[in-house]
């Protein structure tokens, strides 16, 4: 790795080193050591001691952040019908079926989620080698095949902070929970509904520690070791 620039080894001053710290704590200086121009993105990683080769020890889930995780978020949604009309008129910014199909399949990818009726998932199917990858694919385990009448509300649940966590092929877990510009309290009951979330989705085969390290940061910004026992603790109000 490269020699880190000026303004991070000066951020990272204010840690100290090998120092654990408590959610609140390490959030207050993930606002402090924030140094880049933009409004950065604050994020929670997890080690975990799970095996993801084996699919009884998968970890997937979809949380409502209490505070939105400040972004804005393009939704996309495969739909015809009395389900298009009604994802248009929930606000989606991109409803269709075919045209939207031959859109992708040519590389068109300006949108941050994507929900499908389970209806149009046979067209959709067609498109997994692209939106995969993109961890964008339609699917149940994250709540985007969504039933015509659910569509309103799950629409409107992305505008306000719905995020998704998933265990990746290295056992760990990434998972945004809002914007510098948060307060750190903000960040906090965010942090809380994510960690709640994630222990009660301990699956069954994990065996002794489900978590073993917890870090949050911005980015760009340097990272903060959070206390496990206490971060695993966290509840939301």
């Amino acid at each position: 790795m490269g020699k880190r620039g000026k303004k991070y080894q000066e951020a990272a001053k204010l840690i100290e080193p090998g120092r654990v710290y408590s959610p609140q704590e390490a959030l207050d200086l993930v606002k402090k050591t924030h140094y880049a121009k933009f409004d950065a993105t604050v994020e929670v990683h997890l080690r975990t001691g799970l095996d993801p080769r084996h699919a009884d020890q998968q970890v997937r889930g979809v949380v409502l952040l209490p505070k939105g995780t400040g972004k804005v978020v393009r939704i996309l949604v495969f739909a015809e019908g009395e389900a298009d009309r009604s994802a248009r008129e929930a606000g989606a910014d991109y409803v269709g079926a075919d045209d939207l199909v031959d859109q992708i399949q040519k590389g068109w990818l300006d949108f941050d989620i994507a929900m499908s009726t389970p209806s149009m998932m046979r067209k959709v199917g067609k498109l997994g080698r692209v939106l995969g990858p993109r961890g964008l694919m339609p699917s149940p385990k994250s709540g985007t095949i969504v039933n015509d009448e659910d569509l309103p509300r799950v629409i409107e649940e992305a505008r306000q902070g719905r995020v998704e966590f998933r265990v990746d092929k290295t056992a760990n877990i990434h998972v945004p929970i809002g914007k510098v510009s948060f307060t750190a309290e903000a960040l906090v009951e965010n942090m809380a509904a994510i960690m709640e979330a994630i222990v009660k989705a301990r699956p069954a085969a994990a065996k002794g520690s489900y978590i073993k390290k917890v870090g949050v940061c911005s980015t760009m910004g340097p990272g903060l070791k959070v206390d496990v026992n206490a971060a695993t603790s966290m509840k939301t109000v």
